[in-house]
């Protein structure tokens, strides 16, 4: 398996980037106000409405520092009887992949009943690294404030609504 390698602080987690669309340089988003912790907004992506969460506000509870090696990643995020949506992750320091076989992953040997996105750990030369399972990171509160109207709204369609709405005021 691919593994995309960033950082959250002062530690090295690993993304399998078979679920991964694109590995994105930082965009502009629209910010959303009110919604959950780490969720900075909406970007557009080819005329689709993606929403995008900061990994390292989510989880460490401090936004992500905007540096060079700073990306955004497009992982194609799905559930059993959901259709397929795009998700972003702003991550930290994705600046290398690696090989590894997914049994040299082995348990991380702590079980964190609030953090179920926390997968199996390697180790390598450099330390710890941990596998973030992007299918048990978001609670169902956060799917549906995210996910709830994603397939009725692209660029396009809103495009074509605010131009009517702008010709019915004339």
């Amino acid at each position: 398996m691919l593994c995309l390698l960033f950082q959250l602080g002062d530690d090295r987690y690993a993304l399998d980037t078979s679920s991964v669309e694109e590995v994105l340089p930082v965009v502009h988003w629209k910010e959303i106000p009110r919604v959950a912790t780490g969720v900075l907004g909406l970007f557009d992506y080819h005329g689709d409405f993606v929403p995008l969460i900061d990994l390292s506000h989510y989880i460490l509870g401090r936004p992500a520092v905007l540096h060079m090696s700073t990306r955004i990643v497009l992982h194609k995020y799905q559930e059993e009887g959901v259709a397929e949506r795009l998700l972003g992750l702003l991550v930290e320091a994705a600046t290398f992949t690696f090989h590894v076989e997914p049994a040299e992953f082995a348990p991380a040997g702590v079980e964190v009943g609030t953090a179920p996105y926390l997968g199996p750990v390697i180790a390598d030369n450099q330390g710890i690294v941990q596998l973030i399972e992007v299918k048990h990171l978001l609670p169902s509160d956060v799917k549906t404030q995210l996910f709830l109207q994603a397939d009725h709204f692209t660029t396009e369609n809103v495009a074509d609504r605010v131009a009517e709405s702008a010709h019915a005021v004339d």
